[in-house]
């Protein structure tokens, strides 16, 4: 299990310097060693780094099942953050694939989740309605968009994060609000 926690800090390292390749190859190895050793807590986090990487990289595709496998992994277990945070990137894999069929289903989920929790951070609250707001946007539901973008801004306020509030406040003044 040490050798896996060591690969996965080089790895988010390697990721926050810009050394993608090395991000990747890090977590490529976490998995493997994950596997070997029956670790499924841990596998959930090297499936979900070496995702994000396949993301970094514009390899949607590739992310796809990664981040599948950890969702699978996340219903076994009983962590319902973790799921939610994991079924939102799911969503957000699809969305960028155009696939808002299949987007929509994961961003619900994930919102449900959040609020069903108390211990839910108001930012992971916040960036689960965004692309919720994005994507009624994309299909023409624009009440539901702008209650989701208010909803998102006066978190993001909360929070301090002014670029969220400040994309909020964009999006409400295109949608008339």
């Amino acid at each position: 299990m040490e050798r896996i926690h060591v690969l996965m800090q080089h790895a988010k390292r390697a990721r926050h310097e810009g050394r993608s390749h090395d991000a990747h190859r890090h977590f490529a190895e976490a998995v493997t060693l994950c596997r070997q050793a029956a670790a499924p807590r841990e596998l959930i986090q090297a499936l979900k780094g070496l995702g994000q990487i396949e993301r970094d990289l514009g390899n949607g595709g590739a992310a796809q099942p990664l981040y599948e496998e950890a969702v699978a992994l996340c219903r076994v277990g009983n962590d319902a953050l973790q799921l939610a945070h994991t079924v939102r990137h799911l969503g957000d894999i699809h969305q960028d694939a155009g696939r808002l069929d299949l987007a929509e289903p994961c961003y619900r989920e994930a919102l449900a989740l959040y609020r069903g929790h108390r211990e839910t951070a108001p930012l992971d609250l916040a960036n689960t309605l965004r692309p919720l707001a994005i994507l009624a946007e994309r299909l023409g539901r624009s009440e539901s968009a702008i209650a989701l973008w208010t909803e998102a801004g006066g978190l993001y306020k909360a929070v301090n994060v002014q670029e969220g509030v400040t994309e909020s406040e964009k999006h409400l003044s295109v949608l008339g609000r």
